[in-house]
């Protein structure tokens, strides 16, 4: 049974940036694409750092990329669910 967490994915990297700690950014995200059943060697991760938006309380915001390596496009719903915020 997958551990409960409280917090999104997205949330928990921005946090990471945040803090300093973006070293282990991807090692978070491949964890949380193994909980959902995703061989995390089939996926390049990059990070996109953006402007928080106004009134959020925070500075940055982090968009994950997942790009898979064999060409094929990614499913969206797997897309969508590692940037969802809430």
């Amino acid at each position: 049974m997958p551990r409960f967490e409280p917090f999104t994915i997205k949330m928990q990297i921005t946090r990471m940036f945040a803090e300093g700690q973006s070293f282990f950014a991807p090692i978070k995200v491949q964890d949380w694409l193994r909980e959902r059943n995703q061989d995390p060697a089939n996926y390049e991760i990059v990070f996109h750092q953006k402007p928080a938006p106004p009134g959020s309380g925070r500075v940055i915001d982090i968009e994950i990329e997942l790009r898979r390596k064999d060409g094929q496009p990614v499913d969206p719903w797997l897309q969508q669910e590692v940037n969802r915020h809430a």
